[in-house]
């Protein structure tokens, strides 16, 4: 199994995350530096048209791309424990806490989104910082009267380990990389604090990789 990664990529992240709950360990981890644009270099667009992170290959197998995709598949292939509940509405609601991270808010403060601001639009970084915290404040707004829910338990959904925490840490890092406070998204901010004393959640964390700062 190979992984392709970086330190600093969120996605990335949640199938780091993904891996350790599971017990999966890549045999190799290939470093694509996004801050340099090693995506953008041959050697890695014929890995991800999308020239995106992660990307993931698995024996003999296709490219697995998309982190929600990637981590779906892994709890397909190593089904201990298991990322969804059993139940199909416990099921959506856990995809839809973790869509609300991966494919509506995220996407829009990637490199690739950044980098179009700046060259395009000629946004400083200060106004890149300011898009980026405004979407981050929009998702957890969103993600925080979802977690009033009942069905909220210890975690996103229910007392165990979901797909939705996967998302929620991301999102808590991301949170912390570009300066915005969760401390007005209590239910966000108590999850994701007892996620962080996890192990497979700590040992995944962007800061915890090889090349990351030694402080945040």
């Amino acid at each position: 199994m190979k992984l392709f990664s970086f330190w600093r990529s969120l996605a990335t992240y949640r199938v780091r995350i993904a891996l350790n709950l599971k017990g999966v360990v890549p045999d190799e981890v290939i470093d694509v530096n996004l801050m340099t644009g090693a995506q953008r270099e041959a050697s890695y667009r014929a890995v991800n048209p999308m020239m995106a992170l992660p990307a993931l290959i698995d024996g003999d197998g296709p490219v697995l791309f998309e982190s929600l995709a990637i981590i779906e598949y892994l709890d397909e292939t190593h089904p201990n424990p298991p990322l969804l509940p059993r139940d199909p509405r416990g099921r959506a609601r856990v995809r839809g806490l973790a869509q609300i991270v991966a494919a509506d808010s995220h996407p829009l403060i990637v490199p690739r989104v950044r980098e179009y601001l700046e060259h395009e639009f000629k946004l400083d970084e200060a106004a890149r910082t300011k898009w980026c915290q405004h979407w981050h404040r929009a998702a957890l707004a969103a993600l925080e009267t979802h977690l009033q829910s009942p069905q909220t338990g210890s975690y996103a959904h229910g007392d165990t380990i979901t797909l939705a925490d996967i998302c929620l840490a991301s999102q808590a890092a991301g949170a912390k990389f570009f300066n915005v406070d969760t401390a007005p998204f209590p239910n966000f901010a108590r999850i994701t604090d007892a996620l962080a004393q996890i192990d497979a959640f700590a040992r995944a964390h962007p800061l915890k990789q090889p090349g990351a700062p030694a402080a945040a």
